[in-house]
C-alpha cells in the first residue's frame, strides 16, 4: 500500500498541483485535481486509480503515466561535513 491508495482526489486542495509522467516516452504533465474534476465524476477515486487510468496524449504513445505530487517550496541541497 502506497500514498496513492491512501488519499482521493476530492481530498486534495484545488490549486495541488499533479504531476504525471509517461512511462514509455518521458512526457510531463501538470495537472490539478479541479481539471480531473471537471472531466466526471472522479471525485471518489483514489489517486492509485487515477494513475491506472491516467494515458499519454503524444501523439502515437498511449503509454501509462506515472503519478506524483511535486513539492511545494524551496529545494534545499545536502550541506553536511566531517565533524
Amino acid at each position: 500500500m502506497s500514498w496513492l491508495d491512501a488519499i482521493q482526489l476530492r481530498d486534495l486542495d484545488a490549486d495541488t498541483r499533479l504531476e504525471l509522467t509517461c512511462r514509455a516516452c518521458g512526457k510531463v504533465r501538470f495537472v490539478t485535481p479541479a481539471q480531473l474534476l471537471a472531466l466526471g465524476d472522479f471525485g471518489h477515486l483514489w489517486l492509485s486509480e487515477v494513475q491506472a487510468r491516467a494515458r499519454c496524449k503524444q501523439r502515437g504513445c498511449k503509454g501509462a503515466m506515472r503519478l506524483s505530487m511535486p513539492h511545494r517550496g524551496e529545494t534545499k541541497g545536502f550541506v553536511g561535513g566531517i565533524a
